[in-house]
């Protein structure tokens, strides 16, 4: 019989980073594969769009997790998960990424003897108060295969300890999704709906507790960006967590900002690409805007994506607010051409690299 693989998806960029190692093991003979959905993100922006604008089948199930504590979110996946495996029993599973249904469904695999892939694997920002970096650590340390976006993640785990052929630099996957999909977004007429002009609009996205969480915080982050709105539009998509933590404090605080619903994939490339400068504390859009050639300001302290400051068009700003206008009026003075960056492996192609790696455990398993 044919190897069968599940793949875990919950979490929006779980979507982007494993649509094209689901394409690729498709396109492989004699690799069976099942999508189980964990419903961390329930919300129809936040899932369903991205399944259907990524080319993705429907899920075969969906656990509709939702939302919760990370106990309660951790604890709804790791039962379902495992009650799906126990049912389907498959050869492998797959996971991406740092999000709860991350390390919960790799906990669920682990215990029952399947073999883990974790696609993303080796990122370390050293800061152990984000949950991520708890949730990619321990992940790791269970997986059987681990597929790096770049050389440091690399390094990372070499350094604790997990090196030889359970290690294998594939590169980024969710710059697979960009390079397909991005002409497909500039034919959005999201931009032409709102007015807006390419390279005329500054694109933000923030949602850490740390940022948002915090009344007195989140409202002098936007008298910043408030400041920035009187130069170029600042368009903010808004979390559903920020959006909450907006409404406590008063949505006047934001008047001068388009402020939108979740956004679906396309759109948000969209706006992405069409961006003079993208502030975020998100760690995939560090890594799309820096595939796009956009300036990108990350408001966090650290990253777990170096490589996006050191050969990308990232610039970590820290979490002072005067620091981060101090950085939006030196990024406005600059000329920009807006070249991709070239990090290396990240072509379009890492996905196929990816699935030939699943592959080759594959059959070191059943030998």
């Amino acid at each position: 019989m044919s190897p069968t693989v599940t793949v875990i998806v919950g979490a929006r960029p779980n979507f982007v980073k494993l649509a094209p190692v689901v394409h690729a093991l498709r396109d492989r003979p004699g690799v069976a594969v099942r999508i189980l959905h964990s419903g961390q993100h329930y919300d129809p922006a936040l899932s369903a769009a991205f399944i259907e604008q990524l080319g993705l089948p429907p899920p075969d199930e969906n656990l509709s997790v939702g939302s919760g504590t990370h106990a309660e979110q951790t604890a709804g996946v790791l039962v379902g998960v495992e009650r799906a495996l126990l049912r389907d029993r498959p050869d492998a599973m797959i996971v991406a990424g740092d999000v709860n249904s991350t390390l919960a469904a790799a906990l669920a695999g682990v215990k029952l003897g399947i073999p883990i892939v974790h696609v993303e694997a080796g990122l370390r920002s050293g800061d152990w108060a984000m949950p991520e970096e708890i949730n990619r650590v321990l992940t790791d340390r269970v997986a059987d295969l681990l597929l790096c976006t770049s050389a440091d993640a690399v390094g990372n785990l070499a350094i604790e300890g997990i090196a030889g052929e359970r290690v294998v630099l594939a590169g980024n996957t969710m710059i697979d999704s960009l390079h397909r999909l991005v002409g497909h977004a500039n034919t959005s007429e999201l931009l032409a709906s709102l007015g807006l002009e390419r390279r005329r609009l500054a694109l933000v996205t923030l949602h850490r507790p740390a940022v948002v969480d915090d009344p007195e915080r989140l409202a002098a982050v936007l008298a910043v960006l408030e400041r920035l709105a009187d130069q170029l539009p600042v368009v903010f998509p808004m979390h559903p967590r920020t959006r909450a933590r907006l409404q406590s404090i008063g949505p006047r605080r934001a008047r001068k900002l388009v402020l939108l619903e979740p956004l679906s994939y396309l759109d948000f490339l969209a706006l992405e690409s069409a961006a003079r400068l993208v502030i975020t504390d998100s760690g995939g859009v560090q890594e799309e805007t820096s595939a796009l050639g956009v300036p990108c300001l990350t408001y966090r302290t650290t990253t777990e994506r170096p490589v996006t400051l050191e050969l990308g068009t990232n610039r970590l700003v820290g979490t002072d607010p005067a620091a981060l206008a101090a950085a939006c009026r030196e990024e406005l003075a600059l000329a920009r051409d807006f070249a991709p960056a070239a990090i290396p492996l990240w072509d379009g192609h890492a996905g196929e690299r990816a699935a030939a790696a699943i592959a080759a455990m594959l059959a070191r398993g059943a030998q």
